[in-house]
């Protein structure tokens, strides 16, 4: 059977980090289909992408992002920002899905140092294919609720989150 999702929103990056070490120590159990370390994988990818560059999104997908970016997707992440959640479902770049079964201690610290790494960056963040550009500020939040989303479907073995 498996777990209830939990209800979770970080207010720092931290918080997330936080949390993820401590679904690694706990240990978890899944109420969706990512585990540990395809979470923390795919958050850091995220993170990655804005310092170093997205991938290239095929031909034939990139006229209807940059319709996104430049109409829909401000708003899409101005109304995420202001709910403070992301809803399920929603489709992602295939090079940001980690495949299953990786070493979990290892993307846990892989997420830290990601974290820690995109905090300190004094240089530009590079704009989402989807959202466009967004103040560092505004970044925070829109990451710190994707990372919510992503480890509310892993729920602590012990208590204590």
């Amino acid at each position: 059977m498996m777990s209830s999702r939990r209800e979770l929103r970080f207010d720092t990056l931290d918080d997330a980090v936080r949390d993820a070490e401590h679904l690694l120590a706990a240990g978890y159990e899944r109420a969706g289909n990512w585990d540990l370390a395809q979470c923390c994988g795919h958050l850091s990818e995220w993170f990655r992408y804005q310092m170093e560059g997205f991938p290239p999104l095929p031909l034939w997908m990139r006229p209807a992002m940059w319709t996104l970016r430049n109409t829909l997707g401000p708003a899409m992440a101005r109304k995420a920002i202001a709910a403070g959640t992301m809803r399920a479902g929603i489709s992602t770049i295939p090079q940001s899905v980690v495949e299953p079964g990786r070493d979990a201690t290892a993307a846990v610290a892989t997420f830290r140092d990601t974290v820690a790494r995109w905090t300190a960056h004094a240089g530009p963040l590079l704009p989402s294919p989807l959202f466009g550009s967004m103040t560092k500020p505004e970044w925070v939040k829109l990451h710190a609720i994707h990372a919510a989303h992503h480890l509310s479907f892993l729920v602590p073995k012990t208590a204590g989150v």
